[in-house]
């Protein structure tokens, strides 16, 4: 049952792979700012499958995030979604990106929830 509380942290460490000069959005080696709302996404997408449907998943439609300070290479950076609404299909969460104690970053993220096989299909 999908109910409002929902959490899930997800962690990563800050490497070559999602820096700015990887990712394109920047020149720095410090953590990307579209790595950062990946790891958002998927915290969110992690408090909310064990509780879905098998033939069920969610889907991103809109992310507000703001991007607080930067993260070094060997960092470990957490992010933690909180389910803060429920209506219907439509999930709004709550996230925080830390840094150890230091916050990063904020957002508000929702999410659909869609049946896998129908959505798959509405692409063809």
């Amino acid at each position: 049952m999908i109910t409002e509380g929902l959490q899930h942290t997800s962690t990563v460490q800050v490497s070559d792979a999602n820096v700015a000069r990887t990712m394109g959005s920047g020149d720095l080696e410090i953590f990307a700012t579209p790595s950062m709302v990946a790891l958002m996404e998927n915290a969110a997408m992690h408090a909310v499958a064990p509780h879905l449907p098998q033939e069920s998943t969610t889907v991103g439609g809109f992310i507000e995030t703001s991007h607080l300070a930067p993260s070094p290479i060997g960092a470990i950076v957490s992010a933690t979604a909180t389910l803060t609404e429920v209506k219907g299909r439509k999930l709004t969460f709550a996230i925080e990106a830390t840094e150890g104690n230091k916050l990063i970053g904020k957002a508000t993220h929702i999410r659909f929830i869609v049946d896998r096989e129908q959505f798959i299909q509405s692409l063809k």
